[in-house]
């Protein structure tokens, strides 16, 4: 299995064991699924005693996101121009990843052609997002994006191709 770090904070954002793919280039996606949380019963097998009266046990059962949960993302807030100010600051520091890592100019033009091209979708469609951080909460790092299929019900998730590395487990 391989798990995707986000490159500027070391945070664990998703593994190749959610189906991955790659859109246009310089994304991927990942269909999710909504998961039950908690409220689970143990059944000790004891009896209860006859002067206790039963204790009722609230349902804490929540539903959550499969890959939200997994990777411990954290929801966060954008406005438009917050987001966009945030995603100027993100690729210019990814750009220096890249270059770090020794990527040639090429790859780094493609990918700030692409990313750009990508980020207007994103801001075109900016209402239908959730924005999720890394568990670190780093502000510099990774934010996920949360959608929604066509059909309403099935969630999915958006990752920077180049804001992560590979880590074989």
């Amino acid at each position: 299995m391989i798990i995707f770090k986000d490159i500027l904070t070391g945070d664990e954002i998703i593994s190749d064991s959610y189906n991955l793919k790659e859109i246009d280039g310089v994304v991927y996606e990942a269909d999710c699924t909504k998961i039950n949380v908690g409220g689970e019963t143990f059944n000790t097998g004891g009896n209860a005693s006859a002067e206790e009266a039963e204790e009722g046990v609230e349902d804490t059962a929540e539903t959550k996101i499969d890959v939200v949960y997994s990777f411990r993302l954290n929801e966060t807030g954008f406005d438009k121009k917050g987001y966009l100010t945030y995603l100027k600051g993100y690729m210019k520091a990814v750009k220096e990843g890249l270059k770090a890592k020794g990527a040639d100019d090429a790859t780094i033009n493609d990918f700030q052609t692409k990313a750009s091209g990508f980020a207007k979708k994103i801001i075109a469609n900016f209402k239908d997002y959730e924005f999720y951080t890394g568990e670190s909460m780093n502000p510099d790092g990774m934010i996920v994006l949360l959608n929604y299929r066509e059909d309403g019900t099935t969630p999915y998730v958006t990752v920077w191709k180049h804001g992560l590395e590979e880590m074989k487990v």
